[in-house]
């Protein structure tokens, strides 16, 4: 896996998403733009994401409707979303942003240091999630069989090298999972959670064939 994750920053102001890629550019990430609900729906249909960075006032299609035709497609219903708005919005957009499925609402102006820690997180997390999936793949491909009998070598090899390659991923996990405790966030529960699980259900299928 070499592919940088791409986070998407929708905005319909050029100096905030400037100021986005800004606070963002000492992450190993790709920023992608989007200057309308519409281009960001658009985006989404050829792009995988890990993290999608939504404003909440954008004329036209706002942030909670873009928000909601991303949560009823099924390719990207389950794409994290933080909604950033003005401080003097409305004192029920922080509701509304969790009833329309983000994990987390930002007021501007917001700390550079608390986005950034989030953001670091939600990429990590969905890099281990890509990891995991991989090696899901070598597991399911080892249990039906695609390596022959004969293959004795090739067997010898590729559990050893599941084994480790999921290692590295749970020392990952305990480390990322220390780094979101001390940023305090809530928003990463469910994620961690999930992951956790997973790598829990590798790791059991794993030692069944070692």
């Amino acid at each position: 896996m070499s592919d940088r994750a791409k986070i998407l920053l929708v905005d319909d102001r050029e100096e905030n998403l400037i100021a986005l890629e800004a606070i963002l550019s000492s992450l190993d990430l790709v920023p992608v733009r989007a200057r309308s609900g519409e281009e960001a729906l658009k985006a989404l249909l050829n792009t995988e994401f890990a993290l999608i960075l939504l404003d909440v006032r954008m004329p036209g299609m706002d942030g909670f409707e873009t928000a909601s035709h991303i949560k009823r497609r099924e390719r990207t219903r389950n794409i994290p979303i933080i909604f950033l708005t003005v401080v003097d919005s409305a004192p029920d957009y922080a509701f509304r942003s969790y009833a329309a499925g983000a994990v987390d609402y930002l007021t501007k102006p917001f700390d550079p240091w608390v986005l950034r820690a989030k953001v670091a997180v939600f990429v990590e997390l969905y890099n281990m999630n890509r990891r995991l999936t991989e090696q899901a793949s070598m597991l399911r491909d080892r249990l039906a069989g695609e390596l022959s009998p004969g293959d004795a070598a090739d067997q010898a090899a590729v559990l050893p090298e599941l084994s480790r390659r999921l290692a590295a991923v749970e020392d990952e996990f305990i480390r990322v999972g220390e780094l979101a405790r001390k940023t305090g966030d809530p928003s990463l529960t469910g994620a961690l959670a999930d992951l956790s699980h997973r790598l829990d259900h590798l790791r059991a299928g794993l030692d069944a064939l070692s």
